[in-house]
């Protein structure tokens, strides 16, 4: 599903307008995305948390060549299923 796709679902769903959906999903994207730069927990209960962790510096392969490359530590997102979610998704 796409976010063109979400939108449709949710009017249809909710009755709202599109556009009213439209810019829920923009402030949502908006807001979780600010909290996770500056390192922030977004934890919606029953769905799942996002946060931010930090991945080790590692050796990899080249899978052309099979030669050794270092990849470097960054952040990355997470996402952690919450209760209600995985048991609908089994």
């Amino acid at each position: 599903m796409n976010k063109a796709e979400l939108i449709d679902a949710i009017a249809s769903e909710t009755k709202l307008k599109k556009g009213q959906v439209k810019l829920a999903v923009d402030s949502f994207m908006s807001v979780t995305s600010e909290a996770l730069g500056k390192g922030d927990r977004v934890a919606l209960v029953g769905f799942g948390s996002f946060s931010v962790v930090e991945r080790s510096a590692r050796t990899g392969r080249n899978p052309q060549t099979g030669a050794e490359i270092k990849i470097g530590a960054k952040k990355v997102v997470k996402f952690t299923p919450g209760a209600e979610l995985k048991t609908k998704v089994q």
